[in-house]
């Protein structure tokens, strides 16, 4: 249940013990329910984005789930769409709604709008900032996450200009401009790795890749416009902290309803696969081997049933999952109105079987 980085497939002494992370970072909405009257108290005075830009308030955020659970783990308070905004695009983040674009991405042209993604690392500064003064506060008490969004799940949003049920436009950019299509994910790929390799260098103790619209891509597509890019980031990533003198740090990639490619995710080049709720620990297991580290994923809504319910479904998956080469997580974030009583028992069980699991 707190698997060390040698575990993980870093050769390193150094232990990350994020066997129990309670909630996992926002794709594109605060998910973050248990805390929701902190969270709005703290950004009451500013939008979603200007909170993104104050490493302050990032740094109290990411701490406030600390102070009421015992979580093993810190994630950095921040989104993935600060990347399209340090490309130049402009954002809003509409209550009720979710995130919005009102210029995007619409005709192969329109790339020309973008800045050169080299620019993008020094535009998103405030987000290093943030990093370098939680992991000060934190002082040693649980490893902190960096994240970002992979390439395909923010040409989603600059195309679509917001949330999509279907996704519709930007598939039909992979199927009209298969050309363009490339163009803007190499951009994406060549603006995030600087920006990971900048979060660990401000002081991240390991990054995830959220693709959190795999499902909307079947196989074919996934392999095509998704695998590639999500491959080159670790890579790159990788060689980009050795270049940079840094040491390495575990990588975990979140494809949300890619149960299709757990395979290839398996052999992408990260050390942790994120599983959603909808995928079976022990078939996952049987697909990816017994020495790949599985994350997840009890169903979020789970935290809706009793106390007791909340303790019987984390016993399950305990089980399910096995001692090794696995960290309990949800399959998903948080909901705004989930009672806290209920996320501290879903922490409080993890921790309570997985002791019984390492005894026996």
């Amino acid at each position: 249940m707190t698997p060390s980085c040698e575990q993980l497939g870093e050769k390193k002494q150094t232990t990350l013990p994020f066997g129990a992370c309670g909630r996992q970072a926002a794709t594109y909405q605060v998910r973050s329910g248990p805390l929701r009257l902190e969270f709005r108290e703290t950004r009451a005075a500013q939008d979603f984005f200007s909170t993104c830009r104050s490493p302050e308030a990032c740094c109290e955020l990411t701490l406030q789930p600390l102070r009421r659970f015992p979580l093993d783990a810190a994630i950095i308070f921040s989104d993935i769409l600060v990347v399209p905004q340090a490309l130049g695009m402009d954002v809003t983040m509409v209550p009720g709604k979710g995130p919005s674009f009102p210029e995007p991405l619409r005709e192969e042209r329109d790339l020309e709008r973008l800045r050169d993604p080299a620019t993008v690392a020094s535009e998103l500064g405030y987000v290093f900032q943030a990093i370098t003064l939680t992991r000060q506060r934190l002082a040693g008490r649980v490893p902190l996450i960096g994240f970002a969004g992979a390439p395909w799940t923010l040409m989603t949003y600059m195309v679509e200009g917001g949330g999509s049920s279907t996704m519709a436009q930007a598939k039909r950019w992979l199927y009209q401009r298969p050309q363009a299509s490339h163009r803007l994910l190499h951009i994406l790929t060549d603006a995030l790795v600087p920006y990971l390799v900048g979060q660990v260098s401000a002081g991240a103790q390991a990054l995830q890749l959220f693709e959190s619209h795999a499902g909307h891509l079947g196989p074919q597509l996934f392999n095509k416009f998704a695998l590639p890019y999500i491959r080159d980031v670790a890579k790159r990533v990788k060689v980009g902290l050795q270049e940079a003198g840094l040491a390495p740090v575990p990588m975990i990639i979140f494809a949300k309803d890619g149960h299709f490619a757990l395979e290839e995710l398996a052999q992408a080049g990260y050390e942790v696969v994120g599983l959603d709720w909808t995928v079976a620990p022990e078939k996952a297991r049987d697909r990816v081997g017994k020495t790949v580290t599985l994350q997840g994923n009890l169903d979020p809504c789970a935290l809706y049933a009793s106390k007791e319910e909340i303790g019987q479904m984390v016993e399950q998956m305990l089980n399910d999952f096995g001692p090794q080469h696995y960290i309990a997580n949800l399959g998903h974030g948080l909901y705004p109105d989930m009672d806290p009583e209920h996320v501290g028992a879903f922490v409080d069980a993890v921790h309570k079987h997985s002791r019984l699991l390492r005894q026996n």
